[in-house]
């Protein structure tokens, strides 16, 4: 029985022991996730007409378990969806940036692509690990907030709205805010709002010539037609004392600088007044 025991627990430490010593690559982005060969790994959600990329770090161990600092030395595709390309990661960079390009006639569904971390001339005893990225093909990749809805300024003041995108899909890509229909010449602004944050922008607006305006404020992906939301914003533009008061509780820049409590002063009593006057 004895012998039994200690044949069980051999057995045991020889599996633990194999398994310490496997080959990994430890996937940093999108997502973070230690794979080892022909494992599986769900990456996110990517529109048609964006690229992501895949970062793994270049560090492991061989199959002896001893720990090599630099191993792999490149991250390559080497199985792609028909029409989708890739960039293959520099040689010897760390960690390791592969990128991958979703073509913008790509149907909605989910891809696999195959991917494999080489050691060139298996210089570190490591040869290659391939494994297999899953990836969502949806327009759905993100989300805006934009406040306030409702705006006061002055001829060719700015008024400045806040913009909020929450970027749920794993593409880098710019976003493009604009302002559409509005009596001015606005430029569109590009932005930068990393896969898996939320990330917020001030975008102001210029009118110049009084009235009340409704016009849309969009926000799209610059690499994917099918990627773009839009809302109607209100703006009240007037020369009148009192719009020059409300509008600087919303934004717009009045001067000189050393007024500035003065001018909120004079915003509270604008809505104040507005209070009586409505009855």
């Amino acid at each position: 029985m004895d012998v039994l025991r200690a044949a069980v627990v051999l057995g045991i430490l020889s599996v633990a022991l194999a398994s310490a010593a496997s080959t990994y690559l430890q996937v940093q982005g999108p997502i973070s996730q230690t794979i080892y060969s022909n494992g599986t790994v769900y990456l996110g959600k990517v529109a048609p007409g964006q690229s992501f990329y895949v970062l793994a770090n270049a560090s492991t161990v061989n199959t002896t378990g001893y720990y090599v600092n630099i191993g792999w030395d490149r991250l390559v595709a080497v199985r792609l969806p028909s029409g989708w390309s890739s960039q293959e990661s520099p040689l010897y960079e760390n960690p390791m940036k592969m990128k991958v390009t979703v073509p913008a006639n790509a149907t909605d569904g989910n891809y696999t692509i195959g991917i494999e971390a080489v050691n060139v001339q298996n210089y570190s005893r490591l040869g290659s690990l391939a494994f297999n990225a899953t990836i969502t093909v949806t327009p759905d990749v993100f989300d805006v907030k934009v406040s306030p809805t409702t705006v006061y300024s002055v001829i060719e003041a700015p008024e400045v709205l806040n913009v909020t995108i929450n970027n749920t899909g794993i593409s880098d890509d710019p976003f493009i805010i604009s302002a559409l229909g509005l009596p001015a010449w606005n430029v569109s602004d590009q932005v930068i709002s990393l896969h898996s944050k939320a990330t917020s922008f001030s975008y102001p607006i210029f009118i110049n010539e009084p009235g009340a305006y409704t016009f849309n404020l969009t926000v799209g992906s610059s690499t994917s037609a099918l990627v773009a939301k839009s809302y109607r914003i209100t703006s009240y533009v007037s020369e009148s004392l009192l719009y020059d008061y409300k509008s600087v509780d919303h934004g717009a820049v009045l001067s000189p600088v050393v007024l500035e409590p003065v001018y909120a002063f004079m915003s509270l009593l604008s809505y104040i007044y507005s209070a009586i006057t409505s009855g």
